[in-house]
């Protein structure tokens, strides 16, 4: 098939360091490679895939030096450009949210498929749905439908990521030396690292954060972060690298997603897992269909609960929290599955033969 892969170009495809949704699309885009499709890339400048690059940026837009950027005006080229070479494609498959895309592919809508990878509880996204409702959608987590249960919702296709990048390390199984917590994502009030601190220091165990802060939440950082750093039990890391993540992972007791969203799907979640380290996370969003509890990690509802529960965490087999990840979140079952539907929707598309 002639599939087109369309991003967000507020980063490069893979990111350089932070950014989901672009670490799946490029995932995706060279699995499909390597099953034989003839795959391309709309996405910024600077972006890496076994297919076709199309490049509808100078860079990532949180790249820029530029001092002020217009998402808007930067998707909007990008999606005129996808619209004009539509006619190129069996399918195309769109990672914008916000169905701004939703007008430039009307005329085509069968032969799309819409994946949102963030929050889908915005007030206007119903009314601008209403409009577009044919759409042909597919979800990362049966929770992330919730808010518009009345979508043509075709899929639901968690996310995977490749085995073979990344593998388990025998790690001590008693929680006196089983190392560190771990929280990696984004400093934001939406991501609760103070709740991994609160846990941490009712465990008496050292946390290590590798996050980013955007300017938007530099303050908060400051007032609920900041203040408990001490460069020891509770150390800021900064923002890692993909090589370095690893490490961070593999040495990590355990990972804690504290989060106060409703997460629609949480790669780091799956990446932890697949270094073995198991997850203790807030139930909120897709966490309940992510981890298997008493399994790859847990599901809680409270601080208290978060560190009543921590040594079970870290007294899980390592081995089976990893084994875990490999039966449910390999690229290679993401993949396939999204072949499916791109099978669906082409063969629906596909002329009908005329009989003479």
């Amino acid at each position: 098939m002639r599939i087109a892969q369309v991003a967000p170009l507020f980063e490069t495809v893979p990111p350089v360091a932070y950014g989901g949704t672009e670490r799946v699309i490029a995932t995706l885009c060279d699995g499909l490679v390597a099953l034989g499709h003839e795959v391309t890339l709309f996405a910024a400048a600077g972006s890496a895939t076994l297919g076709k690059l199309v490049e509808c940026r100078s860079c990532g837009m949180r790249q820029d030096p530029a001092a002020k950027v217009s998402a808007i005006a930067a998707h909007l080229a990008m999606l005129d450009e996808v619209r004009k070479q539509q006619a190129a494609f069996d399918v195309i498959h769109c990672h914008l949210s916000h169905f701004q895309h939703f007008p430039f592919f009307q005329d085509f809508a069968s032969k799309t498929l819409t994946t949102p990878h963030g929050r889908l509880d915005y007030a206007d996204l119903p009314a601008a749905l209403a409009r577009w409702p044919d759409m042909p959608m597919s979800s990362i987590s049966l929770a992330q439908r919730g808010p518009l249960a009345q979508a043509n919702w075709v899929a639901n296709i968690y996310h995977g990521i490749p085995r073979d990048r990344y593998q388990p390390a025998p790690m001590p199984q008693a929680p006196s030396s089983a190392g560190y917590l771990a929280f990696m994502g984004r400093l934001s009030r939406d991501k609760r690292a103070d709740r991994a601190i609160a846990i941490a220091k009712a465990a008496d165990l050292p946390l290590k954060l590798a996050a980013k802060f955007d300017e938007d939440d530099r303050i908060w950082y400051r007032q609920e972060i900041e203040p408990h750093l001490d460069g020891s039990k509770i150390e800021y890391v900064g923002e890692i690298s993909e090589s370095g993540k690893t490490e961070f992972l593999l040495n990590a007791a355990a990972l804690l997603f504290p989060i106060d969203w409703p997460e629609p799907f949480g790669l780091v979640v799956i990446e932890a897992m697949a270094h073995g380290t198991p997850v203790i996370a807030w139930r909120n969003g897709a966490m309940a269909e992510i981890i298997d509890e008493g399994v790859s990690g847990f599901v809680v509802d409270s601080l208290e609960q978060a560190v009543q529960v921590l040594p079970r965490a870290l007294a899980l087999d390592r081995k089976e929290v990893r084994r875990c990840f490999e039966r449910r979140f390999a690229a290679s079952r993401m993949v396939d599955e999204y072949v499916a539907v791109y099978s669906r929707l082409a063969r629906v598309c596909a002329p009908a033969s005329v009989s003479l």
